[in-house]
């Protein structure tokens, strides 16, 4: 009974769309008084589907200037892998490295790679196109939800958050499996952790010894937030500002950065954008950061009106929304494609 009263309590770990259902409604209202369903997709006109979902990482890429991200590169399956290498090399991209699917998210198939075998097999086993990346050094990870109404010139950050990837610390006495079982959210994956760290699962790791058991800090991977809401002014703002501006018609989404510290992130230097969402990324500031229930409810309704209000503007522009029949099939193939990279996912180990 105490477990089940800690499941039913303990909202942030509910699944997606429990989570969301009792505010389903308001979204449902939005449709019907932009009589459109897909009314949302108007809200970042250069990105597919307004980056709800399904939209290709190239295409984010393309919108920021190249001094902003790592140095990426494309990768078609059945590429020789000795033109893989060669693509790399001369992108300047040095192991270790960093793989993720060109259209995916919530972490799947992301990989941190250490040298080329290892890149050998994610390419064997990867049947869809994939991105390599550059892996950054900056020790920081933050995200920044950034959201500008199409006729204002400078816009407002609603959410800063460190981000810190699920780790572990050794001691020089437990093992591996020890000390993800003492975990609190590395110990509700065990199936998942084994898979990926099977090899060290019964290794004492030494005192000190930070283990990294996820290098995506997402909060459905076990990531830890913490909130930096007081860190927000207006030196951070007028970064995404002109960040946003260069783009052009990025009005709502949410920034993954690295960066060296926050100090030198308010002065627009020493961080890296690793990739930015469109209108389906969740404002993640209220897991982890003392809201309640209601709290959580509260924040994302409203973002949920901004990305309406943003939306019915630039349709009242001309940038209408989607068709009911072009914006199902879409979804439906982002779906099967996600459904399709989990099961790979799961496999790859």
């Amino acid at each position: 009974m105490n477990s089940l009263i800690k499941r039913i309590t303990h909202w942030e770990a509910w699944p997606f769309k429990l989570l969301y259902a009792p505010i389903a409604p308001f979204w449902f209202f939005y449709m019907i008084r932009s009589r459109a369903i897909w009314f949302f997709t108007p809200s970042n006109p250069k990105l597919t589907f307004g980056g709800m979902e399904g939209e290709p990482k190239k295409e984010m890429y393309n919108l920021l200037p190249t001094h902003l991200y790592p140095a990426t590169i494309n990768i078609l399956p059945g590429e020789p892998f000795s033109e893989v290498l060669q693509k790399i090399g001369k992108a300047g991209i040095r192991f270790p490295l960093i793989v993720k699917p060109e259209v995916g998210g919530q972490g799947i198939l992301f990989r941190k790679l250490d040298e080329p075998s290892e890149l050998e097999y994610y390419h064997q086993r990867v049947p869809v196109e994939y991105i390599v990346q550059e892996l950054v050094s900056y020790p920081m990870e933050v995200s920044v939800f950034y959201i500008r109404h199409p006729k204002e010139k400078h816009g407002r950050i609603t959410g800063f958050l460190h981000k810190i990837p699920m780790q572990v610390q050794g001691d020089g006495r437990h093992t591996l499996e020890e000390l993800i079982l003492r975990h609190p959210k590395a110990s509700k994956r065990l199936g998942e952790l084994h898979s990926k760290h099977k090899v060290n699962w019964h290794k004492v790791l030494p005192a000190g010894e930070k283990y990294m058991l996820s290098y995506a800090a997402n909060h459905n991977r076990g990531a830890h937030f913490v909130d930096l809401k007081e860190h927000i002014d207006e030196s951070l703002l007028s970064v995404f500002d002109e960040i946003s501006h260069s783009i052009n018609d990025f009005f709502y989404g949410r920034y993954d950065i690295m960066c060296r510290d926050i100090e030198s992130l308010k002065q627009g230097r020493d961080f890296s954008i690793l990739e930015f969402n469109g209108c389906g990324a969740e404002p993640n500031h209220f897991y982890d950061t003392g809201y309640t229930l209601l709290g959580a409810y509260r924040e994302i309704l409203t973002h949920w009106k901004a990305l309406y209000d943003i939306s019915r503007f630039n349709a009242q522009q001309g940038i209408k929304p989607w068709p009911f029949r072009k914006g199902m099939r879409f979804l439906n193939e982002a779906k099967d494609q996600q459904t399709r990279l989990k099961e790979i996912d799961a496999a790859l180990g």
